[in-house]
């Protein structure tokens, strides 16, 4: 093992280190400001999540988290930022809902397949729009993207007050009910196989089988497909891909199409497990919250993982400092931006570093080269 080889490990291995220790820091000192006790605050969190019912909790609330994250990381290894995962998540839930609602008495297999092509075609045809204005009309994806979350949302909620209001003028609760066909069934059974009885009425997403498909799709996607290679290809150089004969339009294309069509399954959770329809209260902020996961897993889906998880925990986090008063609640979403920055940071000094490593490894070659040349011109 040359020493090369061990800095670059200890890099790697260093950046999500002294993002861990760097965030725990300023979160300690955020709770000590706030008037709180950091040792009694992270007690009661740690406590909390070692429940098996919290765990479930928490596996639920990472499952859409994940789901969003691997969507806004699809464009950015393109170096593309689909800021509009909220948008099209939310649009695609409630035609998906919509759907399903409608076609009663299907198979179960068709009647869920039926929901999740629908999600998956209207967050496709969302993103979509934001591609083809880029690469038609080179307007912005970022602004693009924020004002198609407007109109999705201002248009579902707009269409729910005219589509399900009374004679009184309130509205009702949203779309029909899915059917028993197109609900996916709960992972209890299987969990329970190895733990014990899960209860408190917990019950463990199947959704989450959809996001380790996702998971592994995007892996094989993005390191093992030709495609996948003109996406990293186009995201780390894009004069250097286009020259290559990478046709740049196509790969923004087909970006904003794969990644809203993984948005679409962000809301499947509550579509297919939890609610089995769509109305205004209706879980939003995934799709924000899901790009923060992917900065935080640096685009790697075992890294998203992980990030969806810690934000799983945090979430659930909130409640129990609520009631054993050890901290406030709010607590929790200054951690999140103290940890998503804090990566943030140790991730580009590690960058860096690594840069400056690179360069010097390239002059030191270059000055060997340079003196055996000499002698045989000299010769």
């Amino acid at each position: 093992m040359n020493a090369s080889f061990l800095r670059r490990t200890l890099l790697g291995a260093g950046a999500p280190v002294a993002a861990v220790v760097f965030a725990v820091a300023l979160s300690s000192l955020a709770l000590l400001v706030s008037g709180s006790s950091p040792f009694a605050a992270y007690g009661d969190m740690i406590e909390n999540a070692s429940r098996l019912e919290t765990f479930v909790d928490i596996l639920n609330e990472a499952t859409p988290l994940y789901i969003s994250g691997i969507a806004a990381a699809i464009g950015f290894r393109m170096n593309l930022f689909n800021i509009g995962v909220e948008g099209q998540y939310l649009l695609a839930a409630f035609f998906a809902a919509a759907a399903g609602g409608y076609f009663s008495g299907l198979p179960p297999v068709l009647h869920v397949g039926l929901i999740l092509i629908v999600a998956m075609f209207v967050g496709a045809a969302w993103s979509g729009l934001a591609g083809a204005l880029k690469v038609t009309r080179g307007i912005n994806e970022v602004i693009s993207t924020i004002m198609l979350n407007f109109i999705a949302v201002g248009g579902i909620i707009a269409w729910l007050i005219r589509e399900w209001a009374d004679d009184t003028g309130a509205t009702n609760s949203g779309t029909t009910p899915i059917d028993a066909s197109g609900q996916m069934p709960s992972l209890n059974g299987v969990v329970e196989i190895f733990t014990r009885e899960i209860s408190k009425g917990r019950q463990l997403t199947s959704v989450l089988l959809i996001a380790i498909a996702v998971g592994i799709a995007y892996h094989l996607f993005i390191n093992r497909t030709r495609i996948g290679f003109d996406f990293r290809a186009s995201g780390y150089n894009p004069l250097a891909a286009r020259a290559g004969g990478v046709p740049p339009k196509r790969m923004v294309m087909y970006a904003m199409l794969i990644s809203g069509a993984c948005a679409g399954l962000v809301g499947m959770a509550e579509v297919l497990s939890e609610r089995y329809k769509y109305d205004q209260s209706f879980i939003q902020g995934l799709g924000f919250n899901g790009i923060a996961v992917a900065l935080l897993g640096r685009n790697n889906p075992a890294g998203i993982a992980i990030g969806a998880l810690l934000f799983g925990f945090l979430n659930q986090s909130s409640g129990i400092l609520q009631i054993t008063k050890s901290a406030t609640p709010e607590i929790v979403e200054i951690m999140k931006g103290i940890i998503v920055l804090s990566a943030v940071i140790a991730y580009e000094a590690v960058r860096r570093i690594k840069e400056r490593d690179e360069a010097q490894s390239a002059a030191e070659a270059t000055q060997q080269i340079e003196p055996s040349v000499h002698e045989e011109v000299v010769a």
